[in-house]
């Protein structure tokens, strides 16, 4: 099965990467708050750009990426939700990441929610999300969209959760 380039929600629309992308995640990615349990650290403009280049460039060597999660009433960029699979990545995941003025509206399960119907289809094995132990607001959405804790482990130094994903998603 092809992995569609853009999948609709009821409030979203989960698109590839458009040129000024960028820009709307800056907002997130210069926030420490947001990056605190990804990065660490607030980025730079340049690199802000680079993480999205990263992202849009995961497609062509996966088959398969993160999208741009776009309210579909305003048409603004919320955040990043889909399927990522760094080398490094224990297992391919269920990542998003959304700017805080987006945070506590059900966006992230919503988009989320779609992206796990995509992966039951696609993948043998449910995916994951990696999540910092201390990221409670992710843990919510893992367990709001039916994962489950199935390790703790450290990586990269410092202690993540491996949250399973669904063998099933609802339609």
């Amino acid at each position: 099965m092809a992995v569609p380039l853009t999948i609709d929600t009821a409030r979203l629309t989960l698109r590839q990467f458009a040129a000024d992308d960028w820009r709307a995640l800056h907002e997130h990615y210069s926030d420490l708050e947001c990056t605190r349990f990804t990065f660490g650290r607030a980025l730079t403009e340049g690199e802000s750009w680079r993480a999205v280049a990263s992202m849009l460039g995961h497609w062509p060597l996966r088959g398969y990426g993160p999208y741009a999660a776009v309210e579909k009433a305003t048409d603004a960029v919320v955040g990043t939700v889909g399927l990522w699979y760094p080398y490094d990545w224990p297992e391919p995941e269920i990542k998003w990441a959304l700017l805080k003025r987006f945070w506590g509206k059900g966006y992230a399960a919503e988009a989320a929610k779609a992206v796990q119907r995509i992966a039951v289809d696609h993948f043998s094995k449910p995916p994951i999300s990696l999540i910092g132990a201390q990221n409670i607001a992710s843990i919510k959405v893992a367990k709001a969209v039916g994962a489950e804790l199935e390790e703790q482990i450290l990586f990269r130094g410092n202690p993540f959760e491996i949250y399973r994903h669904p063998a099933s998603a609802p339609r």
